[in-house]
């Protein structure tokens, strides 16, 4: 009887010292469970401040093109204004020398926006390619972060399934403990109707 009540007492430090140890570690799995969650949100809004980035770059490519657009159309005119005017040398040098000037100025404007657009296509072209390789790397993060909390989750619900047994074992014992002082008591009752 007293081994009885010794082992039952190393039952219980044992539940006791299993269930302890199963708290803490359900509180670690689930700060790790939120860490992990505020790690994703995080990402998330990187990839969408980045993706406005890409989106502003865009807009910024397609004023440019607008622009040397219509600087090639005011260049085309002013052809057509230096054709008319060498036709008619009557109104002289210097309204020939204005639209030269003119036309130079608008050629210069052109060949720089057209280097600004080239530019800037390019840095489009960089910074897309940057925050495809970006977006591709935050989603393998997401999708490893995804999977360590489903690993979590799993772990948490074997240790659960674990406690349950542990509790039908201790049942079991405190059973077969009522069932031994049973069988004491009728061996005892036994001896006394043969005395």
């Amino acid at each position: 009887m007293a081994n009885i009540k010794m082992m039952q007492e190393e039952i219980d430090q044992s539940s006791l010292s299993l269930r302890l140890d199963q708290d803490d570690e359900n509180i670690k799995l689930n700060t790790k469970v939120k860490q992990l969650e505020e790690d994703r949100i995080k990402l998330q809004r990187t990839v969408n401040i980045q993706q406005t980035k890409m989106d502003k770059l865009k807009a910024s490519e397609s004023e440019a093109a607008v622009k040397c657009d219509s600087l090639q159309l005011q260049v085309s005119a002013l052809h057509k204004e230096m054709e008319k005017l060498n036709k008619s040398s009557k109104q002289g040098a210097v309204a020939h020398n204005t639209v030269e000037l003119r036309l130079t100025r608008a050629l210069d404007e052109v060949e720089r926006l057209k280097s600004e657009l080239t530019k800037t296509k390019q840095m489009s072209k960089d910074k897309s390619s940057e925050e495809q390789q970006t977006r591709e790397n935050l989603l393998a993060e997401n999708k490893l972060l995804k999977k360590q909390k489903g690993e979590l989750i799993v772990g948490l619900k074997k240790q659960l399934k674990l406690i349950d047994v542990l509790k039908r074992q201790k049942m079991h014992l405190e059973a077969a403990k009522l069932l031994s002082f049973t069988e004491d008591e009728f061996m005892k009752a036994l001896d006394w109707g043969k005395t």
